[in-house]
């Protein structure tokens, strides 16, 4: 569905429910700044603290602090929230070494209620593990300074997708993100692919925990090559997924001991965590991938492979044209995604530099206005332009309105991730999901801040979307369709209604 035809859809839903009556909404038009737009690509969402920010450092020094930001530390109360999730105490191989000895306990019982039970409370278990995960991302998405790293962070997850369903992966989904995406979201793509690589999540998602020589399994391989790095239409062929297949047997999950290896063997295995390689189930034979006889053996050979692929041309294009799309739009013009491939290139995949050719284009800025937000950007920036800075307590409703949008966090059954592109997005169902997403935020606390321990609320009410951050970033955009279906708002919660859904809203 064209933009147009978005705009028009809102535009019939918001003449349709406003009732002529007090004029509540904003006054007259502010001049439109350029850089506005331009934040908000920038951003899941313009807020107070971000708007403070790039006035005092200006458009160069705000982009230079994003593309290098340090810790991005959250205010003290969502670090304290942090700190106390159980997937902040625990690393992913220690969870997943318990998870399994209590698995094979449970296997072992009789059938029965006890049985039935301890299956159940482990379930549970795991459900509360892929909640804490989403909570977490969600919370620093919503408060964290670094905005463009945690942009960055939702691009990753979903580009090197993995199920929560699948195996034992929701067990290993808190220590997937933070230490095999989050240390090198904005770093170079080569470490980015590697450390996915080598995660238990990846290898139990994409079955490469099974391929083992003799026992080829090419689902990862494939995927590394299509998903990952090359894309679909690389020229690489079916000869090369086999051998980098072979490249990567042995290359698996660790138990709870280190397997007995021959002598000639020992000095090729290796160990991170619950990461393996044991090279009594790697392929020694000679391999030619993408044209090139690699040299190494063991592991480095694994690394030997990875980096032939990410310094492709093919990759570098595959990689730049997709983060166009998600910041630009679905059509990126050809010379912005050259400039960037050269720039990968270049720089050897430095993810940072990549995006400061793109926030630093004039294509970019000319696509303004034009990208349908994705479920995540849509619902993270309305609650960062409902409330600011002020802290949610409870995540539950938020990750519920992902899950009505389709796109939870981890949700995605295929590892091609979520589409980036608008069309997936701009269903009538998916337009009237939104619309009862803003009512509820625009009508009321919507049970954002009922803590999730029971405890009684600490806000109630509506929140009051006419802000300075509205009037300087978004009142400037507005169409007149729109403008006068604010001043036809009865109520402030009619108003915020009438905002959230918008199409200026739901578009950046």
């Amino acid at each position: 569905m064209q933009n147009h035809a978005i705009k028009g859809m809102y535009v019939a839903v918001l003449a349709a429910l406003a009732l002529v009556g007090c004029a509540s909404g904003p006054g007259a038009s502010h001049p439109a700044s350029p850089d506005m737009p331009w934040l908000e690509r920038l951003s899941f969402g313009v807020n107070s603290q971000v708007l403070t920010r790039y006035q005092k450092l200006g458009r160069e020094g705000y982009l230079t602090e994003q593309l290098q930001p340090g810790d991005g530390r959250v205010p003290d109360s969502v670090a304290q929230e942090i700190t106390d999730l159980k997937i902040s105490k625990t690393d992913g191989g220690t969870l997943l070494m318990t998870v399994t000895a209590e698995q094979k306990r449970i296997n072992a019982l009789p059938e029965g209620p006890e049985k039935q039970a301890a299956r159940q409370a482990l379930n549970d278990q795991g459900n509360q593990i892929v909640y804490e995960t989403r909570r977490r991302e969600l919370l620093r998405a919503i408060y964290s300074p670094a905005q463009l790293k945690e942009q960055m962070m939702w691009f990753w997850l979903n580009h090197f997708s993995v199920f929560e369903q699948k195996a034992n992966v929701r067990w290993l989904l808190g220590d997937y993100s933070e230490r095999a995406i989050r240390p090198y979201a904005l770093g170079k793509f080569r470490d980015l692919v590697m450390a996915t690589l080598k995660h238990p999540a990846m290898l139990q998602y994409l079955d490469n925990a099974q391929n083992s020589a003799g026992h080829i399994n090419e689902n990862y391989a494939r995927e590394l090559m299509e998903l990952h790095t090359l894309g679909v239409d690389a020229g690489y062929t079916q000869q090369d997924v086999q051998q980098l297949a072979r490249v990567l047997t042995g290359v698996g999950v660790g138990g709870p001991d280190e397997p007995k290896l021959k002598p000639e063997l020992q000095t090729f295995y290796k160990r991170e965590g619950a990461f393996e390689f044991n090279p009594a189930r790697h392929d020694f034979g000679s391999k030619r991938l993408l044209g090139h006889v690699l040299t190494k053996h063991g592991f480095p050979e694994v690394t030997e492979a990875v980096d032939l692929l990410v310094r492709q041309k093919a990759c570098a294009l595959f990689i730049s044209r997709k983060l166009a799309i998600y910041f630009a739009g679905d059509d990126p013009p050809a010379p912005l995604v050259n400039r960037m491939a050269q720039t990968f290139q270049d720089s050897d995949g430095d993810i940072a530099a990549v995006l400061h050719t793109l926030f630093t284009s004039p294509e970019l800025a000319a696509q303004a206005g034009r990208k349908f937000k994705d479920p995540m950007q849509y619902v993270v920036s309305a609650v960062r332009m409902a409330y600011d800075t002020r802290i949610v307590e409870n995540m539950h409703p938020v990750a519920n309105w992902l899950n009505a949008l389709g796109e939870p966090t981890f949700g995605h059954q295929t590892p091609d991730g979520y589409s980036m592109e608008d069309p997936a997005w701009t269903s009538s169902g998916q337009m009237s999901r939104r619309f009862e997403i803003a009512r509820t935020i625009g009508f009321g606390s919507a049970g954002l801040f009922d803590p999730e321990n029971g405890g009684p609320a600490t806000a109630v009410g509506f929140p009051m979307l006419t802000t300075p951050v509205y009037y300087t970033v978004l009142e400037p955009s507005l169409s007149a369709q729109t403008r006068n279906a604010l001043q036809r708002a009865r109520s402030q919660q009619e108003w915020n209604l009438y905002l959230l859904a918008s199409p200026e809203f739901n578009s950046r």
